[in-house]
C-alpha cells in the first residue's frame, strides 16, 4: 500500500475510534458539516476586539499578546486555506457534548464564582478568561483541520481553560505564555497519544499535562515568582468562608456522576492521614495553614477526576488517588528544600501519575484474575458501589470537618503559634517563620519585612547576610514601620516592636478573609484570640 493510502487508513481508523467513543460516552451528535471554516476568523475577529477591552488596554503588553495570539491564528487559517485550496475535501465539523466535559466546566464555573466573590481580581479576570476560551475554540479547531480530522464542537475546551485557569495565571506582562500554556495542552491532547482498551487516548489530562510542563520550567528557570500569580491564587483560594465544603458540594457532583470518588477519597485520606502522623510525629502541622490547603483539595477533587486519564477499576482508582497524595506529600518537602513556591506541588506529579495508568490497569486485571480476590470482594453493580463509596467519602469528610480540619480554625493560621514553635527548635518551625512572614511582606506587612530583616541580621534561624538585611528594613521603612527605619539608619542594631493595625489586618486573615473593615476593637480582640499577648493587654483580657 502507498504512504498515502496508509495515511487514508490511519486517518480513517482514528475517525472511527473518536466516533465509537462518542456512541459509547452517550454524546449528542449531528451530521458532519463542510461549511464551518468561517469559525476560525469569527473567532480571531473576537479576540481582536477582546483587545479593546478596557481591563486589556490598560497594559500594552497584555494588548499585544492578544494581538500576537490573534496573528498567529490568523496566519495558521491562511495555510490552511491555501492548503484546502488544493485539497478540496473541505473541513468538517460535529456536535459533541460530552458529559464529563460540560459537567467537569459548570462545576468549575461554581468555584470561580465563589471564589470571586471573595477576591476581586477573579472578576477582574474574566475578559481574560473570555479571551483564552475564544483562542481555544480557533486553536482546537485549526489543530483537527490540520490533521485532516472532524472537529468535535463541545465543552472540551471550556473544561480545559477552567481547570488549567484555577492553578496557574501568568502575569499580565508576559500573558502570550498562557496562550502558549494553553496551546501546549491541546497539542499534548493531540499527540501524545497511546493505545488503551483497544482505543487511540490521550494520555495526559489537557490541562495537568501543559501545567505540570510549564511547572518544571518555571522552577528550572527560577523566574516563577516575576510571572505568574500562582502563589497569590494558592493562598486566596481559601478565601470564602465554608471554601471546603463548597467544593466537597461540587466535588460531589462529579464524584457522582462519574464514580471517581475513589480517586478523590483516597487522596484525601492519604493526606489527612500522612499529615496527622507528621504533626504527631513533630508537634507542627505538616503544611503550614491547614490539614491540606484548599488548592489541593481542589486538585483531588477536580484536577485527577478526569474520567479518560484515571484508571477505571475501583483498586485502580484507590491506588491511583493514594499516590497523587504521597505525590503531594512528598513534593511539598522537596519543593520547601530546594527554596522553590510550594504551590507546585499539587501539579507536578499528575503527568507522572497519567503515564502510570496503563500499568496500574494491567496489576489490578492481575489481581483481579486470582481466586482470593474473587472470593473476598462482592461483585456490586458499579452504581451499587459508587453509592458505597459516596457514603464513605461523606462519612470521612464529616469526620475532617467535626475535628477542625477543613473550614475550622487551625492552630497554623497562627503566627505566634510558629513563633514559640521555632523558639522550642520544633522540626521546620523556624524555616516556616522566614516562609511565613515571607507572604506577609510580600503582601506589605511592614512589621513581617522587619523580622525578616532581624533574622538576616543575627543569623538565628538563617544564615547571616547583611545585604538582605537591609533590603528587608529598607521595605519595612517604605511601608512606613518605623522600626525598619531605625534599623536602617543605624546598621548593626535591631529595633523591633509589635505589629501595627495594618500589620494584624494582613496578620490575622485566618483562610484568607477580608479584615479591612474590622474595627479596631475587634481586631485587638481578634489577635489576642491568636496568641498576640500585646494585643489581649488593650482589651483587658488575661
Amino acid at each position: 500500500m502507498s504512504s498515502a493510502g496508509k495515511r487514508r487508513t490511519g486517518r480513517g481508523r482514528r475517525e472511527k475510534e473518536r466516533r465509537d467513543d462518542g456512541r459509547s460516552s452517550g454524546e449528542s451528535t449531528t451530521p458532519s458539516l463542510r461549511q464551518g471554516f468561517w469559525l476560525p476568523p469569527a473567532l480571531t475577529l473576537a479576540l481582536v476586539l477582546l483587545s479593546f477591552v478596557p481591563r486589556v488596554r490598560a497594559s500594552s503588553a497584555l494588548t499585544w499578546s492578544f494581538w500576537g495570539a490573534a496573528l498567529a491564528l490568523l496566519t495558521w487559517q491562511a495555510v490552511l486555506f491555501v492548503r484546502l485550496k488544493r485539497e478540496p475535501a473541505g473541513s468538517s465539523l460535529r456536535i459533541a457534548l460530552f458529559p464529563h466535559h460540560y459537567v467537569q466546566a459548570s462545576m468549575q464555573l461554581v468555584v470561580f464564582v465563589y471564589w470571586g466573590l471573595y477576591w476581586r481580581p477573579v472578576s477582574e479576570f474574566v475578559w481574560l478568561l473570555v479571551a483564552q476560551l475564544v483562542f481555544a475554540y480557533a486553536f482546537s479547531m485549526l489543530l483537527a483541520w490540520s490533521r485532516r480530522e472532524t472537529y468535535a464542537l463541545g465543552f472540551g475546551p471550556v473544561a480545559i481553560i477552567f481547570s488549567t485557569n484555577l492553578f496557574l495565571w501568568f502575569r499580565d506582562d508576559w500573558f502570550y505564555l498562557q496562550f502558549l500554556l494553553i496551546a501546549v495542552g491541546f497539542l499534548g491532547k493531540e499527540f501524545v497519544q497511546w493505545h488503551r482498551d483497544g482505543r487511540s487516548r490521550h494520555i495526559f489530562n489537557p490541562s495537568g499535562f501543559s501545567l505540570g510542563l510549564f511547572s518544571v520550567l518555571l522552577i528550572a528557570t527560577g523566574m516563577t515568582s516575576e510571572l505568574t500569580l500562582g502563589e497569590i491564587i494558592a493562598s486566596t483560594q481559601g478565601t470564602g468562608p465554608h471554601m471546603y465544603g463548597v467544593l466537597f458540594l461540587v466535588g460531589l457532583v462529579v464524584m457522582y456522576r462519574f464514580s471517581v470518588t475513589l480517586v478523590a477519597g483516597s487522596a484525601a485520606a492519604t493526606l489527612f492521614g500522612l499529615s496527622a502522623l507528621y504533626t504527631a510525629w513533630t508537634g507542627v502541622p505538616y503544611f503550614v495553614d491547614s490539614e491540606f490547603p484548599a488548592p489541593v483539595f481542589l486538585g483531588l477533587l477536580l484536577l485527577i477526576t478526569d474520567p479518560s486519564t484515571s484508571p477505571k477499576e475501583p483498586l485502580g482508582k484507590l491506588v491511583f488517588g493514594g499516590l497523587y497524595g504521597v505525590g503531594v506529600f512528598a513534593l511539598y518537602a522537596m519543593l520547601a528544600r530546594i527554596g522553590a513556591p510550594l504551590f507546585y506541588d499539587k501539579l507536578l506529579c499528575v503527568p507522572l501519575l497519567n503515564l502510570s495508568v496503563r500499568r496500574i490497569d494491567s496489576t489490578v486485571r492481575f489481581l483481579q484474575d486470582s481466586a482470593l480476590w474473587n472470593r473476598w470482594v462482592p461483585d456490586w453493580a458499579p452504581a451499587r458501589s459508587n453509592l458505597v463509596h459516596l457514603s464513605l467519602w461523606i462519612v470521612l469528610f464529616g469526620s475532617m470537618t467535626a475535628m477542625g480540619r477543613t473550614d475550622g480554625t487551625h492552630q497554623g493560621d497562627r503566627v505566634p503559634f510558629w513563633l514559640e514553635a521555632c523558639d522550642d527548635d520544633r522540626r521546620n518551625a523556624c524555616d516556616r517563620v522566614v516562609q511565613i512572614e515571607g507572604v506577609f511582606c510580600a503582601d506589605d506587612s511592614g512589621w513581617s519585612c522587619n523580622e525578616l530583616g532581624g533574622h538576616y541580621l543575627r543569623g538565628e534561624i538563617v544564615a547571616p547576610d547583611s545585604a538582605q538585611a537591609l533590603s528587608w528594613f529598607a521595605r519595612a521603612c517604605r511601608l512606613r514601620f518605623q522600626a525598619g527605619c531605625v534599623n536602617l539608619l543605624e546598621p548593626g542594631t535591631f529595633s523591633r516592636t509589635v505589629p501595627k493595625v495594618l500589620d494584624l489586618r494582613l496578620l490575622l486573615r485566618e483562610g484568607g478573609q477580608d479584615l479591612t473593615e474590622m474595627s479596631e476593637p475587634e481586631l485587638y480582640a481578634r489577635a489576642c484570640e491568636h496568641g498576640w499577648t500585646f494585643a489581649c493587654d488593650r482589651v483587658g483580657r488575661p
